[in-house]
C-alpha cells in the first residue's frame, strides 16, 4: 500500500510539475512565398500578391519567448519587404523589415529569413509588406500566446477568431497609385472594404465571398481585430452584441463594454463577445471614420456572426454603426482606453523627460510641370517631407556610411503659426530631404504631434516601430506647452504603438529610447506615407554589451 501511494504522489508531483513550470522556449519556423495568383471579388478576377496564395496570409502562431524564423521567398515581379507590425525586435532592427530603413527589399528571386525573438510581449499584432502598396493584399496575424501557465487577466473565452479589416481595389493598386502620382492627385480609393478579405453581400458577386463566424449559444468568443486598410480609420460593430474591449496592440486594457469600437490603420483590438442572445444570423460590419471635408468609400462591408443550427435563409440584422463624421464617439472611445496598469501588467510611464520634441503634420504643393494642374501633393512633418533612400538606413548608421542621411531634424517646426486656425495654402518653404532625430540611449522623449490645417486638417494614426510608447495626452486646437501638460494622464495612460492624431487637434506620447538602431516613424495612411509623411529616430547604443546594435545577418539583401 505504501508503495502505491508512494507511486501515486510520485506521479501526482510530476503532474503539477507539468502544469506549473513554462516550457522552454520554442523556435517558429515559417516558410513564405510571395507570389502572385488571381483572385475574384465583386464579379471582377485580378492578379494580386500573395503570401502563399492565401488572402489575407497565413496567421503567425508564438508563444511569449519564442524564437521566430521566417524564410521569405519572392516569386513576384516587385521587390518584397515584411514588417513585424509592433514586434519590438530589440536590438535588431535588421529583422524589423521597412525597405530602405532597415533593409533594402527582397528582390525578384531571392530570399531572406527574418530571425527574431518574442520578448516581454503577448497577445494581437501582425505583419505586411513595407514597400510600395503592396500591403493591400500582403498581410496576416501574428498571435502571441502568453507564457504557459499563465492566463489571460479576463474570462478565459472558447474560442478565439481573427478578424482582419482591409480595403480590395478593382484594379491593380500599383498602377493606380502610379496613376495618381503621375498627375499629381491622390490614387482612385478603393472600391470596398473587406472583413478577412471578404467584401461581404452587401456587395455585387459577394454571396460566396462573406465571411462566417459560427457561434454557440452560452460561450465567450476572443475577437482579435486588425485594421489592415491602407488608408481608413474604421468603425467595427456586430448586431444585438455588446464587445468588451480588454487589448489594444498587444496590451491589456482596463476592460470596458462597447457596442461598437474605433480601429486606425495599423491598430489592433482584442473584444470579448458573448453568443447570449437570441439565436439567429447577426451582421458583424465596418465602415469609415472621416470627420475632415474629405470624400471617402462610405460603403458597409459585412461579415456574418451565425448561432450554430440556424439555416442559412434566415436574414441578418444590421448594428447600428456611428455615423461616418460622428467625432465625439471618436473621442469618446479613445478616452475609454486605459492600461491595466495591475502589479502584474503595470504601466511604467515616462514621469522625467529628457527631450522634448513637437512635431507639426501638413499637407502643401510643389511644383510639377507634367502633372494634371503644375503642382503635386506632399506631406510633411515640421515642414520636411521625407526623401525615401537608396541604402538601408540601419545599414548607414552600423556601418558608418556618409551621405545616406543627415542627423538634423528639427525638434520643433522652423516657424510657429496658428497652427489649427483658417486653412493655409502656402506650404511655407517645405524641404525634401532623408532627416532623421539622434536620440541619446535610455533617454526618455516626450513626443507632441499637431495637426495643422496646411491644405485641410485630418486625422493621423502615427506608429513607430521598435517601440510602444505612452499616450499621456491628447486635445482639439492647438497644444498648449503651459496648460496642457498639467492634464496628461500618467498613472495608467494607454500603451501602444500606433496612435490617432484628432483632426485638427494634437497628441503626446512618451517612450524610453532603450531599444538602440534606426527606427521608423511614420503616418499609417499609405497615402501620407507615400506622400513623405515620415521619418525615423536613430538611437544611439548604450554603454554596456547588451546595448548596442546587433551585427546584421549573413543574408541581408543587397542595395
Amino acid at each position: 500500500m505504501a508503495r502505491v501511494l508512494s507511486l501515486f504522489t510520485f506521479l501526482f508531483l510530476g503532474f503539477l510539475g507539468l502544469i506549473s513550470f513554462p516550457a522552454e522556449a520554442a523556435i517558429k519556423k515559417y516558410q513564405f512565398d510571395i507570389q502572385v495568383k488571381n483572385v475574384s471579388r465583386l464579379c471582377h478576377a485580378k492578379p494580386i500578391v500573395t503570401v502563399n496564395g492565401r488572402f489575407p496570409g497565413p496567421t503567425i502562431y508564438v508563444r511569449e519567448g519564442d524564437r521566430v524564423l521566417v524564410n521569405v521567398t519572392n516569386h513576384a515581379q516587385y521587390n518584397m519587404s515584411i514588417h513585424w507590425h509592433g514586434l519590438k525586435q530589440y536590438r535588431n532592427g535588421w529583422a524589423d523589415g521597412p525597405a530602405y530603413i532597415t533593409q533594402c527589399p527582397i528582390q525578384t528571386g531571392s530570399s531572406y529569413t527574418y530571425d527574431f525573438n518574442v520578448t516581454g510581449q503577448r497577445g494581437t499584432l501582425w505583419w505586411h509588406a513595407h514597400i510600395l502598396w503592396l500591403r493591400a493584399t500582403v498581410y496576416g496575424a501574428i498571435v502571441i500566446m502568453p507564457n504557459q501557465g499563465t492566463p489571460f487577466p479576463f474570462p478565459q473565452p472558447n474560442m478565439e477568431v481573427e478578424i482582419l479589416l482591409g480595403e480590395w481595389w478593382h484594379s491593380d493598386v500599383e498602377e493606380v497609385v502610379k496613376e495618381g502620382t503621375n498627375m499629381g492627385l491622390p490614387p482612385n480609393m478603393s472600391d470596398a472594404h473587406t472583413i478577412n478579405g471578404k467584401p461581404g453581400p452587401l456587395f455585387p458577386c459577394s454571396e460566396k465571398h462573406t465571411f462566417v463566424m459560427e457561434v454557440e449559444l452560452g460561450k465567450t468568443y476572443l475577437l482579435r481585430i486588425i485594421n489592415s486598410a491602407l488608408n481608413d480609420e474604421l468603425f467595427f460593430a456586430i448586431a444585438g452584441h455588446n464587445m468588451t474591449v480588454v487589448e489594444v496592440d498587444a496590451v491589456y486594457t482596463k476592460p470596458f463594454t462597447t457596442s461598437a469600437i474605433l480601429i486606425a490603420p495599423g491598430q489592433t483590438t482584442n473584444v470579448l463577445v458573448q453568443a447570449n442572445q437570441i439565436p439567429g444570423r447577426y451582421f458583424m460590419a465596418t465602415r469609415p471614420f472621416m470627420d475632415a471635408p474629405l470624400s471617402i468609400d462610405n460603403r458597409t462591408a459585412t461579415a456574418i456572426l451565425q448561432y450554430k443550427g440556424i439555416p442559412n435563409t434566415v436574414l441578418p440584422t444590421l448594428p447600428q454603426l456611428p455615423l461616418s463624421n460622428d467625432t465625439e464617439f471618436a473621442l469618446s472611445y479613445n478616452k475609454k482606453l486605459r492600461s491595466l496598469n495591475s502589479p502584474k501588467y503595470p504601466a511604467n510611464v515616462p514621469l522625467k523627460v529628457d527631450r522634448n520634441l513637437f512635431y507639426t503634420i501638413g499637407f502643401g504643393k510643389n511644383s510639377c510641370p507634367t502633372c494634371l494642374d503644375g503642382t503635386k501633393l506632399l506631406a510633411s512633418l515640421n515642414n520636411i517631407s521625407f526623401a525615401m533612400p537608396q541604402t538601408a538606413l540601419l545599414q548607414a548608421h552600423f556601418f558608418n556610411i556618409k551621405g545616406v542621411y543627415r542627423a538634423d531634424f528639427p525638434d520643433k517646426p522652423p516657424t510657429p503659426f496658428n497652427y489649427t486656425g483658417a486653412p493655409l495654402t502656402a506650404n511655407l518653404g517645405t524641404a525634401t530631404g532623408t532627416r532623421v532625430s539622434k536620440i541619446a540611449f535610455n533617454s526618455t522623449v516626450e513626443l507632441v504631434l499637431q495637426d495643422t490645417n496646411l491644405l485641410t486638417v485630418e486625422s493621423h494614426p502615427f506608429h513607430l516601430h521598435g517601440y510602444n510608447f505612452f499616450v499621456v495626452g491628447t486635445g482639439i486646437g492647438n497644444f498648449d506647452p503651459a496648460k496642457d501638460p498639467a492634464k496628461y494622464n500618467l498613472v495608467d495612460p494607454m500603451e501602444r504603438n500606433t496612435v490617432g492624431v484628432p483632426t485638427g487637434g494634437w497628441t503626446a506620447i512618451r517612450f524610453k529610447a532603450d531599444n538602440p538602431g534606426v527606427w521608423f516613424m511614420h503616418c499609417h495612411l499609405e497615402l501620407h506615407t507615400s506622400w513623405g509623411l515620415k521619418t525615423a529616430f536613430v538611437v544611439e547604443d548604450g554603454p554596456g554589451q547588451d546595448q548596442s546594435v546587433l551585427p546584421p545577418p549573413k543574408d541581408l539583401p543587397p542595395c
